[in-house]
């Protein structure tokens, strides 16, 4: 093969190359988005529960240990006790600011 062909097919690659990358990094922001979005809405769904206007301490107890074991049952693993006290705190942290998502300074990529 002469070296023209092999540059040329060289320079095609590397053009699939960057398609396929490019994709796969959008699809892993994005995946990386409805996570976050997911984890906050859990977090939110938590406290509500919980809370209903009151301090319930016993109560939040008692619903984070079975929504915990649930919830691994279901889903193997992520959300042991510890983890679902961080989205309730991710939520209470971010309650009342919408959060954006910027993929580099100045180029917001996600808000909610």
């Amino acid at each position: 093969m002469s070296k023209s062909l092999s540059t040329s097919f060289d320079n095609f690659y590397e053009k699939i190359k960057e398609i396929l990358e490019g994709a796969r990094n959008k699809v892993y922001r994005t995946a990386n988005m409805e996570m976050l979005q997911a984890y906050w809405n859990v977090g939110r769904e938590i406290v509500e529960e919980e809370q209903k206007g009151k301090d319930r301490a016993e109560y939040g107890e008692y619903l984070i240990k079975n929504l915990s074991a649930k919830l691994t049952q279901a889903f193997a693993k992520g959300f042991t006790k510890s983890n679902l006290n961080y989205m309730k705190q991710f939520y209470q942290t971010f309650e009342k600011v919408h959060a954006c998502v910027e993929n580099y300074p100045g180029h917001i990529i996600a808000c909610w």
